[in-house]
């Protein structure tokens, strides 16, 4: 029988706090029978999209618990970004995937609209799909205005009472939900800092303005550029290259040209293949052409040990490292997971819960500090490979050498915290944990302790190699306190086994 499996991807209005968004990850990873596909932050929109897929029931309760942790971590009266927003959790959409119709996500939205309201206090709108209102089925529509005056006016305007939940607003504003079928959420970045000219771009473009169809785009400035932010809702229809050349030509009314793009989350093989067909100009092009599509049910990529072994500078220790972590919090959330449900350890169970939850966000961060750990080495050795002739060249190179070794310490320094954090949970997995996984638990102990001092390492390598020694003489002083303070807490996970399972280290 086919497994049913639907996407959700939920976006939420943080992207600068990453423990916040660590910790809401982790309690959707936390939901059983629930893979995290994809995840993107945004400092300048403050915003975090995570895609994530699961059969119905499962993928409803990670959206349900994932808005509940954002409303506990999310202040509007506070978040501020260029997204716009109404809610903490601002919109959660739900598309079909194998085994499952639109209208099985419809009916899926509808009911956690519903539990949302009424066990979470939130306002919920329905959009999309699932509307219950032929004149509320546009996200942009529901949230014109945003928070701020959605909070002025839920109370009294006719067309803002929510689907379900009060007719106010907490600090965590309000939630749209619904069901729609796969958009690609893609931005253009412009050579100009703009502003006005990405809004005029983004008008000309949209369809609500008279552009193309199922094109919904705004004007944005991020990381001092201006942005195309689009959302393409039928690509089969309007295709990629299609949005992109036109905001090409658009720009070059103005006098400026396009920087380079960005895809925010996933988007589907076909719609990249047919923008490759149209700009290699490939006539008769098929999908099985690709060697992945024909190698459908084999290794599509090289395993990470596969290209840890490979003989190139990167991957490298540093991301040797971060896998360690992420094994070790990998083991702390099984032991976690199989205290829960236990009746004589009923008494831990909510404890054991909230360390699954951080324990996951924990896995996912160091998962992908493997691959950010040498992109920040490879950033080391372009900057070396600068030209060093003129007086001027040498400063250049020396100030992007600087700044790309700050980067390199950056990663490795908060893995090192990040580590010192899972050893912790080790700790509490072996005192209170199953006694029957109590050699997993010290082993996720043992790796945790191996994470650290690995990570504290390249710390140390990027700190003696920076001009800035004051800024290298804290991340030494930091790392080294953190590897002192992970001692007592080995020493209380060989306490505990030896006394809870007779093992010693």
């Amino acid at each position: 029988m086919t497994r049913k499996l639907v996407e959700c991807i939920p976006n939420f209005s943080e992207g600068r706090r990453l423990e916040v968004v660590d910790s809401i990850a982790g309690a959707i990873a936390a939901v059983p029978g629930v893979s995290i596909l994809d995840r993107h932050s945004d400092a300048d929109h403050n915003r975090s999209v995570i895609t994530f897929a699961g059969a119905p029931e499962a993928a409803a309760q990670a959206a349900f618990d994932g808005i509940r942790r954002a409303a506990e971590l999310i202040d509007l009266e506070q978040q501020r970004g260029e997204h716009p927003r109404i809610g903490a959790t601002d919109v959660v959409p739900f598309v079909p995937l194998r085994g499952t119709t639109m209208e099985d996500c419809v009916q899926l939205a509808r009911e956690l609209g519903r539990r949302v309201g009424e066990e979470l206090a939130i306002p919920v709108y329905l959009y999309e799909e699932a509307s219950l209102r032929s004149d509320r089925v546009r996200l942009e529509d529901i949230r014109r205005g945003e928070y701020e005056s959605l909070k002025e006016t839920i109370g009294s305007d006719p067309y803002l009472a929510p689907d379900f939940g009060p007719k106010q607003l907490g600090n965590a504003g309000a939630t749209v939900i619904g069901a729609r079928a796969p958009l690609i959420a893609f931005n253009v970045y412009l050579t100009t800092d703009d502003l006005k000219i990405a809004r005029k771009i983004a008008r000309s473009i949209r369809h609500s303005s008279g552009g193309l169809r199922y094109v919904k785009a705004l004007g944005l400035l991020v990381e001092g550029r201006a942005q195309i932010s689009m959302n393409l809702t039928d690509t089969t229809r309007t295709p990629v290259h299609a949005a992109v050349e036109m905001v090409r030509r658009e720009a070059t009314r103005y006098g400026v040209a396009v920087h380079h793009s960005e895809l925010v989350g996933l988007m589907p093989t076909a719609a990249l293949a047919d923008s490759a067909q149209w700009y290699l100009q490939l006539d008769g092009f098929k999908l099985d052409q690709l060697l992945e599509t024909r190698l459908s049910g084999e290794e599509r990529e090289a395993s990470f040990l596969q290209r840890l072994a490979a003989g190139t500078p990167t991957p490298g220790g540093g991301s040797a490292a971060a896998y360690a972590g992420a094994l070790s919090a990998s083991l702390v959330a099984m032991v976690a997971r199989l205290t829960l449900g236990k009746p004589k350890l009923t008494a831990v169970s909510e404890r054991m819960r909230q360390i699954v939850e951080e324990a996951e966000g924990m896995r996912m961060w160091f998962e992908q500090a493997t691959e950010r750990d040498a992109e920040a080495f490879n950033q080391v050795l372009e900057a070396m490979r600068m030209q060093k002739g003129k007086p001027a060249e040498q400063v250049s190179r020396q100030q992007a050498i600087e700044r790309a070794l700050h980067g390199a310490a950056a990663i490795p320094l908060e893995g090192s915290r990040r580590a010192a954090r899972v050893l912790h949970l080790a700790v509490e997995a072996a005192e209170s944990g199953l006694t029957s996984a109590a050699s997993d638990s010290g082993v996720a102990a043992l790796l945790a302790r191996a994470a650290l001092q690995s990570c504290a390492l390249n710390v140390r390598i990027n700190a003696a190699a920076v001009s800035d020694a004051a800024a290298g003489e804290a991340w030494k002083a930091e790392v080294d306190r953190l590897s002192a303070s992970s001692d007592s807490d080995l020493k209380r996970v060989e306490h505990s086994l030896r006394g809870r399972a007779g093992l010693d280290f």
